[in-house]
Order: structure tokens, then sequence, then C-alpha cells
């Protein structure tokens, strides 16, 4: 399911940088240490010591270099993911245990802060053994009277976020289900925060068109911050192009001219993607699948490249032996097509049907079951 694809990818990506995350976000960008407070010679060397056991404890592996080269397997990367999950989870460790043994040292509050997003990271990134050790700190922050409005609401959405994950087992609907239970119960308890109309939103993107109209209008209705707004109506625009000819013409990056129009009777994935979005890279086994398994029936892919590098781009698609053609106009956000659709984040994958409309806005979710009912009709 692509929200829970995307959630996971997302850590998964954070996890390749986990060691230097931590160091520079966490701890100030220093690993020197710090000897200004009063402590006694003694606790000051012994606070030292452990320390450095933090800081060892930050030194996560990179992904192996050969993944630079070859696409990882699904199996390569869970396994990648699990220990991330374990590090990051003896990280926390070492930073609860220095928090606790030198409360007084001028360390002590980042590391308290490292074990918080530690704690959190090793469960997103899968380490279960977590999840209850996660949820006690939590609640206690929540309780705690000092907490600001800004962390309790924090605390209430990452709630939100596991327990929508947990059903995941379950089907897209009875996640999709959970998020608007925990956004509902949230906008009533924080009824002027937008956290709520954000996740809101996101229930809308993966809605069927009736419902998300309804849940992009609430948003519109309920919000005054104008990034949301125009998040919603960008969603209300995209739905009004559902079921209508896509206007897409272009020379592609290799010299072929791509017109929507010309391609009847096909079914079209229009990627917009980009070399440098990771979650981008590791969508296009699954499209190079589709494409090897239905081109033959009727499945033409066209790529809408984000990129800024021209040479970077070619390079890239003459690497992975990528068939479909690219536009490209070097303008990264500024892309006409992206402009013209209201793309603001990538991977996005439409599918258009035979006749030349606009079906899908998530041809990701299940994208060769999608192609072959849209291949038979």
């Amino acid at each position: 399911m692509r929200m829970m694809r995307n959630l996971r990818r997302f850590y998964f990506i954070s996890a390749s940088q986990f060691a230097l995350a931590a160091v520079l976000m966490s701890f100030g960008g220093s690993a020197r240490a710090d000897t200004t407070n009063a402590a006694p010679a003694a606790a000051s060397a012994e606070a030292d010591k452990a320390w450095k056991e933090v800081e060892k404890a930050l030194i996560a592996p990179s992904p192996p270099g050969e993944w630079q080269l070859k696409q990882p397997t699904q199996e390569q990367k869970d396994a990648f993911r699990a220990e991330m999950a374990r590090l990051a989870g003896v990280a926390a460790d070492k930073a609860k245990d220095f928090s606790a043994r030198f409360p007084n040292d001028s360390r002590a509050a980042k590391a308290r802060q490292s074990y918080d997003q530690l704690l959190q990271d090793a469960v997103m990134l899968g380490n279960t053994n977590k999840l209850a050790e996660l949820e006690e700190r939590q609640q206690a922050r929540a309780n705690d009277p000092n907490a600001s409005e800004d962390e309790r609401v924090q605390l209430r959405v990452q709630a939100i976020q596991r327990t929508a994950a947990a059903k995941e087992a379950q089907g897209e609907a009875a996640v999709l289900a959970e998020f608007e239970r925990g956004a509902r119960e949230l906008q009533q308890a924080f009824p002027n925060r937008d956290e709520a109309r954000q996740l809101l939103l996101m229930v809308a993107e993966h809605s069927d068109v009736k419902k998300a109209r309804a849940l992009a209008a609430e948003v519109i209705a309920g919000t005054q911050k104008a990034q949301l707004k125009m998040a919603a109506q960008d969603l209300l625009d995209k739905l009004d192009l559902l079921g209508k000819p896509l206007d897409l013409k272009f020379t592609a990056l290799d010299g072929r001219e791509v017109d929507l129009r010309k391609l009847a009777g096909k079914v079209v994935l229009v990627d917009f993607w980009a070399t440098w979005c990771g979650p981008c890279v590791a969508e296009l086994p699954n499209v190079k699948a589709a494409y090897d398994k239905l081109h033959a029936k009727g499945l033409e892919v066209v790529g809408i490249s984000f990129d800024q590098g021209r040479d970077k781009l070619q390079t890239f698609v003459a690497r992975e032996e990528i068939k479909w053609p690219q536009y490209f106009d070097g303008l990264l956000w500024e892309n006409k097509f992206g402009l013209q659709f209201g793309i603001h984040s990538i991977p996005t994958m439409w599918l258009v049907d035979k006749q030349g409309n606009l079906r899908d806005l998530n041809g990701r979710d299940d994208l060769a079951g999608k192609v072959e009912k849209l291949l038979a009709e």
C-alpha cells in the first residue's frame, strides 16, 4: 500500500544516514566532549567515557557500496532496515543511560532529547521490542504539565501513525479508517491546530473521488494556513482532471516525439520522478516489471523528469536501461508539466486509459493490476 510504503521508505532512507544525522542534529554537530561543567575530575572522566559509548553507538554502517550500482533486493533492504532498527535501539539505551547517570552533565539534555528521537526511530524502523518503552515515555511526556502544546500535539500524531501502521495487515481501508479516526479525535482535542487537517488531507489523497472531494473541501474551509489550503485545492484540481483527456506533448530527451493523443488504444503510465529522489529510484523496479510484462499488451510509460542535470539523467537512464521516453527541461520544481498539473511531490504516477483519459492519480498502488484492468476495457 502506497501510504505505508512511503512511511517505511522514509525511515529506510533516513537509516542510511543515521549516524551523521544523529550527531549533527541531536548533538549539535560536535563529537568533542564538553568539559565546561564543574563536575569533579574523576566524575568528568567517567562521563567522558560514557559519552564516547554514546558516540560509538551512533556510528551505524552505511548501505553497501554496490547498492549505488545495483538496486538491492527487497530482502536486502529489509535486512538493512532491521539492522538499523536494532542499532537505533542500542543507541537509545546508551543515551538513556548517560542522562540517568550524569543528570548534571552539560550533555545530559542532548542525551535525553536524542533518547526520545532514537526510540521513535527504532520503532518506526521495525524494532517492536522498543514499542512499549516508547509509548510509556511518550505518555509521560504528554502528561507533563510543563509540556508545550506543540509537543503534546506531535506526540498524538506519532501515536496515530503507529496505530494506523498496526492495521496494515487488515488492508488499506482499515489503515485509512484509523488515520481518520485519530485525526477526528485530535481535531476535537485541539480544534485550532492544523495537524488533524493535514492527516485528513492525506486520507483524502488515498480515498475515492467522492470522499476525497469532501475531505479536501473540509480542509479548505477549516484552515487559515495558506499552504494547506493550496495543497487541498491542488487535490481538487487534480480530481477535476479525472475522466478527461490529458494534454501531454513533448520532444523527449532522446529525440522521440511524445503525444498522448497519438497513443490511443494504449494504456499510459505518466511517471513524475527524478534520479535524486530516493523513493522514485526505489519504485523503478516495479515500473520496469510492469513494463516488461505488459508493454507487448499495450502499456506505454512516459517519464517526466524533475532533474536539473541533463548528463546525470542520461547516464542514469542508460545505466538502468530505461526504455521509455523522458521529458527534461532542467527546471526542477519549475518543470513545465509539474507546474501545469500541480505536482508538488514525487514520485507521482498517473494512469491514462486507452481513450486518452486520465483514470488514476495513484498508479503506484498495484500498478500491474490496474494496468491489466485498463487494458481489458
